[in-house]
């Protein structure tokens, strides 16, 4: 193996992407590893974290699912493309919120499936309490929990 090539397999593993030589996965099996490396919450769990203050709610539903399903009153609403600008406690785009790396953070998609790889992402950031929420708004809503407009 060239030192190239070393470069290459070091460069992949530090961003999670592909190194030479390996085989892809398909976003079934990406989920599943993703998913097994933290514990993800129900709506409840989620609902009595967030009301208690021992967890920020992150909604990164697009404007127009929360236009026409709504809002979870108190979630920090931060659209996907700028989760980790908006999250990262070093960063200098970041909400107040975004207090430190020991903040528990719980991502909430539409249905709960790019939520788990932007928890995922959040945990390279240093934010090793971050999860999402499984079945995303769909299950918060569904489980009668409060959503506004």
């Amino acid at each position: 193996m060239s030192a190239h090539e070393t470069d290459d397999t070091a460069a992949a593993s530090r961003t999670g992407a592909v190194s030479p030589g390996e085989q892809p996965v398909g976003i079934d099996t990406l989920l599943e590893q993703t998913r097994a490396t933290y514990a993800r919450v129900e709506a409840q769990e989620a609902y009595e974290a967030a009301r208690a203050g021992d967890a920020l709610l992150v909604d990164i539903r697009y404007a127009a699912l929360r236009e026409r399903d709504g809002l979870i009153p108190g979630a920090l609403v931060v659209e996907r493309n700028e989760l980790e600008w908006r999250l990262d406690p070093q960063g200098s785009h970041r909400a107040p919120e975004a207090t430190g790396h020991d903040l528990r953070v719980i991502v909430i998609c539409n249905e709960g499936y790019a939520s788990s790889l932007a928890a995922a992402s959040l945990h390279r950031l240093g934010l090793h309490r971050a999860t999402d929420l499984t079945g995303g708004f769909q299950a918060w809503r569904a489980a009668g929990l409060p959503v506004t407009g």
